[in-house]
Parts: structure tokens; sequence; C-alpha cells
């Protein structure tokens, strides 16, 4: 069963959907730790209601975001995680979390990318002018959203559409590709050569 440790910062609707997916024992992992650098984080909340560890790690108490993120890769190692899940986290991780966890990092991010990384990802696509934008799951490497990415999922983008209704269209795909690709990985079929991500589906 492969251990999973998810790092977020706000509602964790994407944390609810993966622990929805654990507990009616769809997918071969369970989330065994959740951490927030927001005290105020939903998905604390999401975590208490299926009885998962959940920690408020404030970011605010350490010298440097070396020290913020030693602490978060001693928790993390404490409950023995195989794979950490950035679902809503809203904090680029420092080169030493990189090398704590190799190949074990993924975040889920709504865009296609390469397209339209960082923040408002939704209205960034609507200003672009594209006619479809969607989400992705990729590794987590020291840039922002520049990781090797394993899978994707298109949305159109509609005339009418404002941030708001985008946002929602693609939120249920990523309720569906997130926990579809821890998955993948708790079945050792996602290989990591480089830059390419290989499935054996």
């Amino acid at each position: 069963m492969l251990k999973v440790g998810v790092l977020a910062s706000g509602r964790g609707s994407n944390l609810e959907a993966l622990l929805k997916q654990c507990a009616n024992k769809k997918i071969a992992a369970q989330v065994v730790v959740v951490i927030s650098d927001k005290a105020e984080a939903k998905a604390l909340a999401k975590a208490d209601e299926y009885n998962v560890p959940a920690f408020f790690i404030d970011p605010k108490v350490y010298s440097s975001k070396t020290e913020y993120n030693r602490a978060l890769i001693s928790k993390l190692k404490n409950f023995k995680v195989d794979l950490v899940v950035l679902a809503g986290y809203m904090r680029i991780l420092d080169p030493l979390f990189i090398e704590a966890f190799p190949g074990k990092v993924i975040n889920i991010h709504p865009s296609l990318l390469p397209a339209f990384p960082g923040l408002n990802a939704q209205g960034q696509a609507l200003t672009g002018g594209v006619k479809y934008s969607g989400c992705t799951v990729h590794f987590v490497d020291e840039g922002m959203d520049t990781g090797p990415i394993i899978a994707q999922a298109v949305v159109p983008v509609l005339p009418e559409d404002t941030v708001e209704v985008l946002a929602q269209r693609i939120l249920a795909e990523e309720h569906i590709l997130l926990p579809k690709v821890v998955n993948w990985i708790a079945q050792g079929r996602v290989k990591l050569k480089g830059r390419q991500v290989v499935i054996n589906i």
C-alpha cells in the first residue's frame, strides 16, 4: 500500500477526492498525513473527517524557507511516506525538499502545462484566448510548475466562461485525474526517464 503525504493550503477538494478513493479501496494507496501552511485551511478539517493525522506547520516560526522545509521533511518522514502530493499547496518547495523525496513529489495544476504556470491559470487561459484548457499532474522540480508531465485532462474554454465557471469545469477533471495518477504510481506503472514520463497502461 502506497503511503501518501499531502500538502495543502486551501479548501482541500482535491484532497477529499483522493481520500474518498482511498476509503472506497478504488486505489492502492492510503493518505497517512496532511500538512498545511495555513491554520484555517479547510483541508485540515477534511483530513479530520477521514481520521487522517493533520498538522498546521507555521512558516512564520522558522528562520528561513530552508528551515521550514526541514520541518516538513521531518514530519513526512515520521509517517514514512512513499509519495508527496501537492494539492493546492501555494508555496514553492526548497531544493532541499525535492532532494529528500527524489521523483516522489507530484503536483496538480489547473492548466495544460507548460501553458499558464503559476497563479490564476484559469484567468491566464481566458486572457490568452485559448479554446482548450484543463489540468496537469506533474512531477515537482525546483521551478514553478516546470516538472515532467505525467498526465493531463482537457476541457473546452467557452465564449461565455468566467474565471469561476472555467475553474469549476477544470476542478471536476482534477478530482478524477489526481486519484488516477496516484493509483498508477501505487501500481508501479509510472516511470521517470529524464524529462520523459512513461506510463505502462
